[in-house]
């Protein structure tokens, strides 16, 4: 059984090519703890304002955060459908191997 819904082979393409870059795997880590502003984000690297801006646009591109305006801010958090689809994915391209060992 296929699932499909990561949008395709093109939405697979952006997700892998957000994924590749160590910047932004360590955007999605901090994600994990819960939604943070583009600041609080920004304040654990040492990049320019417009490199931070490049990679949320890469991640929001592939989907894998959400954004939500709150006043003056975007807070940014995890989109778990689309990691939770890639992993199932993964799982349909690299199915677990029957342990063996003992005969039945």
């Amino acid at each position: 059984m296929s699932h499909r819904s990561t949008g395709g082979p093109m939405k697979q393409q952006e997700v892998f090519k957000a994924m590749a870059d160590p910047t932004r795997r360590a955007i999605l880590k901090r994600l994990q703890g819960g939604a943070l502003t583009a600041g609080e984000i920004g304040a654990h690297f040492d990049i320019t304002p417009a490199s931070l801006s490049h990679h949320f646009a890469v991640l929001k591109q592939a989907d894998l955060v959400r954004t939500e305006r709150r006043g003056q801010y975007i807070v940014y958090s995890l989109n778990s459908t689309v990691f939770e689809d890639l992993a199932r994915m993964l799982m349909d391209l690299f199915p677990a191997k029957p342990k063996s060992g003992g005969k039945r």
